[in-house]
């Protein structure tokens, strides 16, 4: 028969419990010179209510008080007060842990079926007994589902293994500060799910900076798009990714060009809507679409001209009426009501660094293009799972509609699937406090970003579409869709506005945790959530390809780098250009 798992011996023991109350546990220390081995975070063993059964707490508080006291008076002399110490520990139960549970042996199961009780025994789990126990944390998941994150930093030779399903299918955050290792940690996942026959994930690239994972030359396992630059316009690359206007719903499109507090707003956007519906309609008379015709709404993607629509709302603008009692031209009902609106439109028209919108290919106006494009993003055949769809030549005033319009879209194709043909999506939302900003502070552009991303939070797990939220400002990052994460990757966090998130996303008998936040090194995290047993700190492995995310090295690069010249001039014609490709 095979040992079990935990195992002690009278010198392992640390202590008594000498009160509990519903979340935490006070240790009567009673073995001193152990105690000088324990810190913040060290799992403890208490003994259960069966021979078999231990709670798994964790220290979260670690005392010493000095005291006086007489000494034994049988010595027969007069001596003066001694002093001796007091010690004692706090600890929260995280687990239940069974040498024998049924007809299985060394079972570890989150939560207490039980409270410990007063005066048992405790003992601090460390040695063989902690790599036996950081063993069996990740036995009991089946090959298929292991995602392997790094090594526990309590024992290195234990791999840190979370449930792949539970991570992806109830939203995860992965939290850091800059440098703390939150792009390799993003770089490490993609990795390991690269390695699956079909997986479908779709990151969300602000800075361009996991270029590098499509790059097949250096190991790259992606596939790389950009939204659309200037210098696309004419000449359109084979990986440029264009998000027609029409693409856009009412409420977006209006967010980007109806000034709100413009007296004449309701009646702009009354004749907008009108001759968006008209002109939808219109195409689908065309291409001879008789049963989407009778269902389709003014928020459908169906494409249209926004040449024609600009012509419609020009001949609003000057049209004159007729006088019912002199038969005499007069000001029409729409007359200069729609110029600062026209105006508005014009300029984002003129405007290329919007061109991936309004200056789409032709072939954008086909109706059956958007398919295609769909097709492009949600495949996921071998070695085309990985989609990285880089938004660093987005204008940011318009970044929240971008983003927000191809994440609405991606949910609502997995919406309308047939229940039994959906496959599971993740959106890995990088930098997401750039265009997920807490509601109070959000613009009205950026309100229909959130919105979007929201609602796949709130709704997408019925859906298979799940969020992965990375960002450095947890604190700036909405509310409502970090709520939704069950899962959290925290790496080291300085500041305590974005600590105070993390608290209060986490259970009261967890919080103690949170100290270790700004302690973290580098590559270091706090694993919490759903997706593993037992919420702890993990060392991460690297990436076999790295982002461009790299720290410069900034005192040793001035003692030997010097800039070039010619390099900083070209840099002056690509921000001219509004393009990197000059």
């Amino acid at each position: 028969m095979t040992s079990v798992a935990l195992a002690f011996t009278q010198n392992d023991q640390i202590g008594r419990v000498a009160g509990v109350d519903t979340s935490r546990v006070a240790i009567d220390v009673t073995n001193s010179e152990m105690l000088t081995r324990v810190g913040i975070g060290q799992l403890i063993a208490i003994k259960g209510a069966t021979q078999a059964e231990y709670l798994i707490a964790m220290t979260d508080r670690v005392t010493r008080s000095l005291r006086e006291e007489l000494p034994d008076p049988d010595g027969g002399e007069i001596a003066s007060l001694i002093v001796s110490p007091s010690d004692h520990m706090q600890a929260f139960v995280i687990g239940t842990y069974r040498t024998i549970d049924g007809d299985r042996a060394d079972t570890f199961k989150r939560g207490a079926d039980s409270f410990p009780q007063i005066d048992r025994e405790c003992f601090v789990i460390e040695a063989g007994n902690l790599q036996r126990f950081m063993g069996i944390l990740g036995a009991g998941l089946p090959e298929q589902e292991r995602l392997k994150l790094g090594t526990f930093v309590a024992d290195r030779s234990a791999d840190a293994i979370a449930s792949g399903d539970r991570f992806f299918q109830r939203h995860a955050a992965i939290l850091g500060s800059t440098g703390s290792g939150k792009s390799w940690a993003v770089a490490l996942i993609l990795e390991r799910a690269a390695k699956l026959k079909f997986p479908n994930i779709i990151v969300f690239d602000m800075h361009g900076e996991y270029k590098p994972l499509a790059e097949k030359a250096r190991g790259g396992f992606a596939q790389r798009f950009r939204i659309a630059g200037p210098s696309d316009l004419t000449d359109p690359k084979d990986d440029a990714l264009f998000l027609p206007y029409w693409l856009l719903n009412r409420d977006e499109m209006l967010s980007m060009i109806l000034d709100r507090s413009d007296q004449n707003a309701p009646n702009q956007a009354s004749r907008f809507t009108l001759h968006v519906r008209d002109l939808k309609s219109a195409m689908l008379e065309t291409v001879e679409k008789t049963k989407v015709r009778q269902t389709f709404t003014v928020d459908s993607p169906i494409p249209y001209g926004i040449d024609e629509l600009v012509a419609k709302l020009k001949e609003d603008n000057t049209a004159k009426g007729i006088s019912a009692s002199t038969g005499k031209p007069v000001a029409g009902e729409w007359e200069n009501k729609l110029s600062r609106f026209i105006s508005r439109l014009e300029a984002k028209l003129d405007d290329r660094r919007y061109g991936f919108m309004f200056s789409p290919p032709k072939q954008a106006l086909a109706y059956d293009w958007l398919a295609k494009q769909v097709v492009k993003l949600l495949r996921a055949d071998t070695g085309n799972g990985i989609k990285i769809v880089d938004f660093s030549e987005v204008p940011a005033d318009v970044l929240p509609v971008v983003t927000g319009t191809l994440a609405r879209l991606l949910y609502d194709v997995q919406f309308w699937m047939d229940t039994d043909s959906r496959t599971p999506v993740t959106l890995l939302c990088d930098e997401a406090h750039l265009y997920l900003p807490v509601k109070d502070d959000a613009d009205s552009v950026q309100r229909q970003a959130l919105w979007s991303f929201e609602r796949i939070a709130k709704e997408g797990r019925k859906y298979g579409f799940s969020l992965l939220v990375v960002s450095q400002r947890p604190s700036d990052v909405s509310r409502t869709i970090l709520s939704q994460c069950n899962n959290f990757l925290a790496l080291r966090l300085t500041n305590d506005s974005d600590q105070n998130v993390i608290k209060r996303l986490m259970p009261d008998s967890l919080v103690g945790l949170t100290a270790m936040l700004p302690l973290l090194d580098t590559g270091e995290a706090l694993l919490l959530g759903d997706a593993v047993l037992l919420p702890t700190r993990i060392k991460l492995d690297q990436p076999e390809v790295k982002p461009d995310s790299a720290t410069r090295d900034f005192w040793t690069e001035w003692g030997s780098l010097m800039p070039d010249e010619k390099l900083l001039e070209r840099a002056v014609e690509c921000l001219r250009s509004q393009s990197r490709a000059t």
